[in-house]
């Protein structure tokens, strides 16, 4: 059952990998990284689960300490030249998960409130200056909003980044989870993205994506 204390997360990099996301939801320090992530009051598993596409476009900047390269952002408002249609995850969380998952992303414990009606409607709110600090109302899902993170700089004069193979092979591996998609489907889609298309070859990126996540281990 939902009800107007949930919301649709939804993920466009690392967490489509549900693998990924657990650590988020259950608490954990992933394969590979040493950063301990808490995990929320609530871990119960999402109320459904489901593939989306959101407006906008998908870009690569920053440079992550765990993922050691670009991370990818949601820009609602892209540059005119940048592909649109951004292929997603979406999670059905209560409002305290998802509470708790936008204090993870920002590296702080699990435990302050949030309230959905804060954002307008296909608008954004901006809770600081953090890379996933601002949150976007992206569209609704059977009159349920989906919201995701992203950063509140202006995606056309950030400097772009370089993604890591293993986090290009984790978002690979959500996009075939999330969406069904074939490793051709997976290159085509990635090959033209901001932060890719000047970075990686063709064969280097085929080469990404075949690649393990790590994080197929037992947990």
């Amino acid at each position: 059952m939902t009800t107007a204390q949930h919301v649709w997360y939804a993920a466009y990099g690392s967490n489509m990998l549900a693998a990924r996301f657990d650590y988020y939801r259950l608490g954990g320090t992933p394969p590979g990284t040493t950063r301990t992530y808490p995990g929320f009051r609530d871990p119960a598993p999402p109320a459904a689960v489901t593939a989306l596409t959101l407006p906008g476009s998908l870009y690569f900047a920053w440079q992550s300490p765990v993922w050691t390269g670009g991370v990818a952002f949601y820009a609602a408002r892209p540059a005119t030249d940048w592909p649109t249609g951004v292929a997603a995850r979406g999670y059905l969380l209560t409002v305290d998960q998802f509470a708790d998952l936008r204090a993870q992303e920002m590296y702080r414990a699990p435990g302050d409130g949030f309230d959905p009606a804060q954002v307008p409607a296909g608008g954004l709110l901006t809770l600081g200056p953090g890379r996933y600090e601002t949150v976007l109302h992206a569209g609704d899902v059977d009159g349920i909003p989906v919201l995701t993170f992203t950063a509140p700089w202006s995606p056309e004069t950030v400097a772009l980044h370089k993604p890591s193979a293993r986090y290009l092979a984790m978002i690979a591996n959500g996009l075939r989870a999330a969406h069904g998609w074939d490793t051709e489907r997976v290159i085509e889609y990635l090959r033209p993205l901001p932060g890719i298309a000047t970075h990686w070859t063709e064969p280097g990126l085929r080469a990404a994506v075949a690649g393990g996540t790590g994080l197929d281990l037992p947990r």
